[in-house]
């Protein structure tokens, strides 16, 4: 089984979210658990925290379907120290909330060189800034999202995740989120139903299917190595249906959340109750 929604709203409160969720008929969500464009937030009350409990049990949503998405502003290979030590602090708060709310992952992106710093020492500071974040926590997953490698973002290959992945110290807390936009457009052809199972063949062979955490399904507006972070409406872009229905029939993908991060949301219920029958 696939469990399938959206990037949903936590507008108002955390609390808002699994409702939102609901409202598109999802059967697992995405969301901010605080402001993703600013570094500091107040902390969550317990009033948030016990309601979004409460209303993650009223509508049947596990930990294991929700896949909420830290800051983008973090960067946790920063090639400069008060940047670094800044984005190590936004991660583990966003780890902490995660804890506090009862989940057990975090979806993040690894950050970039800004041009201040080699790959490598980069990918190791990436490595190093979860090991730090993960010590101070309990429970909560780091879940690196592949990215498009647009400017000096890091990630975009499956040998850059496995690289920091074989620095983590517990295995346990670390796993992977694919978004199929970024893949594409990184260089991974999946504009075929054929290429989205050699992508997935390849991953497993570098980095391991057991370390996937989550998808983001998202159809993308470029084209395959274009580098270029451009999210199109499923079915609208260069990937398409067939490509996305070969990834939601891989029995290797079960229990997994998939998220929708497209940018026209008034398609979502429609696209969700389409996505459920690709999956079935």
């Amino acid at each position: 089984m696939k469990y399938i929604g959206a990037h949903v709203s936590a507008a108002g409160g955390v609390e808002n979210a699994p409702l939102n969720a609901h409202e598109i008929g999802a059967t697992a969500f995405a969301f901010f658990t605080k402001n993703q464009r600013q570094w500091s937030s107040p902390p969550l009350d317990q009033r948030s925290i016990d309601l979004f409990k409460e209303r993650c049990r009223q509508f049947l949503y596990t930990p294991a379907q929700i896949l909420p998405h830290d800051s983008y502003l973090i960067n946790l290979g920063h090639p400069e120290t008060d940047g670094l030590l800044k984005s190590r602090a936004a991660f583990t708060d966003e780890l902490h909330r995660c804890e506090q709310l009862g989940l057990d992952r975090l979806n993040f992106h690894p950050g970039g060189t800004l041009g201040g710093i080699d790959e490598e020492s980069c990918l190791f500071r990436v490595a190093e800034s979860i090991n730090r974040g993960l010590d101070k926590t309990r429970g909560v997953c780091a879940v690196i999202e592949n990215t498009a490698g647009q400017g000096t973002n890091l990630g975009h290959t499956f040998e850059q995740l496995a690289y920091i992945i074989d620095r983590v110290e517990d295995k346990s807390r670390v796993g992977v989120c694919i978004d199929t936009c970024h893949a594409l457009v990184a260089g991974y052809d999946i504009s075929t139903p054929a290429g989205a199972k050699r992508m997935l063949d390849r991953f497993d062979a570098v980095v391991g299917i057991n370390y996937l955490r989550g998808f983001h399904l998202n159809d993308a507006k470029k084209g395959v190595g274009s580098r270029v972070d451009r999210h199109a409406d499923i079915g609208q872009g260069t990937i398409g249906f067939a490509s996305l229905r070969q990834i939601l029939k891989d029995v290797r993908l079960d229990n997994l959340p998939f998220i929708l991060e497209t940018p026209d949301t008034s398609l979502w219920p429609e696209t969700i109750r389409l996505l459920k029958g690709l999956a079935a």
